[in-house]
């Protein structure tokens, strides 16, 4: 499965508004050795995202589940 930027912009969070911070983001691909301009333009394997072992990285990925399941269903 492939997570996207919408996914990420989206993503119920702790705060009042949905989504992840892009600067934390882009900084986060960053220490994970993983393209972020990539990301933006392609996606990501959920798997790779997985592999961090990163508990965001596993709820973003949860999410784009969700919503695949939702779009599908």
């Amino acid at each position: 499965m492939i997570v996207t930027m919408q996914h990420l912009r989206t993503v119920p969070y702790f705060g009042d508004k949905p989504g992840f911070c892009l600067p934390l983001s882009r900084q986060w691909f960053a220490r994970h050795g993983l393209d972020f301009r990539a990301f933006v333009r392609e996606g990501i394997e959920a798997e790779r995202l997985l592999a961090t072992g990163d508990g965001m990285a596993a709820a973003l990925v949860q999410w784009a589940r969700e919503c695949q399941e939702r779009d599908d269903g």
